[in-house]
């Protein structure tokens, strides 16, 4: 098996074609979307398509679901609490980490001209990583306990 090339910036490491829910569409059709898709997690954008925050499949189950709540009442823009945690494209591979060490978050957003353009996740990072870099993410973002 062929060594990782090592990634550069964060448009190195990125996939494309990272869908959007609408912050005012309801939890029912992002956890429809989720489903379809085979993810756990959609960036939510605002009403001009720029990034408002994360939601999870766990943020509708705890948020949502468990405080007895209508998933087609209830929105997704209620649920992505927060400032976003996303990267630009041109961000270099060290910054990303870090980034993602520091905010315990195993997928980031990737920004370029204040619209979405890619995510980074796990499975972008095992690729483009050396194993000695992908080992200390690891150690890093699982360190803490947090998911």
């Amino acid at each position: 098996m062929a060594a990782p090339t090592t990634a550069r910036t964060a448009r190195d490491l990125m996939h494309e074609g990272c869908e959007c829910i609408d912050s005012t569409e309801s939890v029912a059709i992002a956890a429809a979307k989720m489903r379809s898709m085979d993810v756990g997690v959609l960036p939510v954008c605002g009403q001009d398509g720029k990034l408002a925050g994360m939601i999870t499949d766990r943020d509708i189950v705890v948020k949502c679901v468990a405080q007895g709540r209508d998933m087609t009442t209830c929105m997704t823009g209620e649920l992505a609490e927060g400032r976003p945690v996303y990267v630009e494209t041109g961000t270099p591979v060290e910054e990303v980490l870090r980034t993602m060490e520091q905010h315990q978050v195993r997928r980031v957003p990737v920004i370029e001209d204040h619209r979405l353009v890619g995510m980074i996740s796990e499975a972008d990072l095992s690729r483009g990583l050396t194993d000695e870099q992908m080992a200390a993410f690891c150690r890093g973002v699982y360190a803490g306990g947090h998911h």
